[in-house]
């Protein structure tokens, strides 16, 4: 595809790369089965935005009003997880449509920057979410252990959510900016497109890849190492291996479903950054896994950010007491 010198530009309805230089008649490729992609890409999208909706409703509905127990400061970031998460899924009706559409835009420029904006936003804000999560339940299950009660501080958790916030709003400024509907090959596409060359779109995706993900996947490793480190020397001193089992087992499906869901799609973005910047070859094999394998990690990592709640609250005991009690109701 070729639209001309002054622009890169990246079709963010699978975030999935339209590079305005390269000239596809230099690969052999072939039909692909795209329609077949498209149509599994709308269902994972359905699916994952029906149960998402349900699943925060359930969280914030248990949370915010039938919740019985004092005020927590996990429980807040949960809370406001299942806000960002809920946001989130409303946007994948959208991109299932541009998707059916073979990702011709038909919603127009405003409704571009929008779902743009709040699609990335809300990645950020649950990333960074899970992250504040890891390091509070170590802080609070440290502190419970070595003091016999849990630290509270629901006002610092109140200003941590209003600093995420308003972090997730900064590093989508870019987003807002230069997000647009722009005609690639007669299409119509919603793209972010950065003027100046192939380097600030680089820029964009070294910020995507250090702080969607490194930085937050180091952050909780650390946290959940020092607060399994802690349990297990408490566990030795008075014999309780139950409550070290119970711990390793929630921290690892936390930390495992965090890896899995965004490494994918992170290595291949990285990838990207890596043919922009000339350190590796734009070919064939680079083109078949954006067209076939990028879209798929997308579409993991959004299931990852959609049930990031249910996970959280599934493990906890008395979140399943209260929807076993809610299902025996209805």
């Amino acid at each position: 595809m070729n639209e001309g010198n002054d622009s890169v530009c990246w079709n963010m309805s699978l975030m999935e790369e339209v590079d305005c230089f390269s000239n596809l008649e230099d690969i052999d490729v072939t039909a692909d089965g795209s329609p077949i992609l498209r149509v599994l890409i709308c269902v994972v999208y359905s699916i994952v935005c029906a149960s998402g909706l349900v699943g925060n409703l359930l969280v914030i509905f248990f949370i915010r009003v039938k919740q019985e127990r004092k005020k927590s400061n996990v429980n807040f970031f949960v809370l406001n997880l299942a806000v960002t998460d809920f946001q989130f899924v409303l946007t994948l009706p959208f991109w299932a449509v541009d998707t059916a559409l073979d990702f011709s835009w038909p919603f127009g420029n405003a409704m571009c920057k929008i779902l743009l904006s709040v699609t990335v936003m809300n990645m950020y804000a649950s990333v960074f979410f899970l992250t504040a999560m890891s390091v509070t339940r170590y802080w609070s299950v440290a502190s419970a252990l070595k003091n016999g009660t849990a630290h509270k501080s629901c006002c610092s958790a109140k200003w941590i959510c209003a600093i995420i916030w308003i972090l997730a709003t900064l590093v989508t400024a870019p987003t807002s900016i230069f997000s647009t509907v722009g005609n690639v090959t007669g299409e119509q596409l919603c793209l972010l497109r950065f003027p100046g060359g192939q380097h600030w779109l680089a820029v964009y995706h070294i910020q995507k890849i250090l702080l969607g993900f490194v930085l937050p996947m180091s952050i909780v490793s650390i946290s959940y190492i020092m607060l399994l480190r802690f349990i297990s020397i408490r566990s030795m001193k008075t014999s309780n291996p139950r409550r070290r089992s119970q711990v390793t087992k929630s921290i690892t499906i936390v930390v495992l479903s965090f890896f899995l869901c965004w490494m994918p799609n992170q290595a291949i973005t990285l990838w990207s950054v890596l043919v922009k910047l000339n350190v590796a070859n734009w070919n064939k094999a680079y083109y078949i896994v954006h067209t076939y394998v990028f879209p798929l990690t997308v579409c993991l990592a959004h299931t990852n950010s959609c049930l990031n709640p249910i996970i959280y609250c599934l493990m906890r005991k008395e979140f399943r007491d209260k929807l076993m009690t809610l299902i025996h109701r209805g």
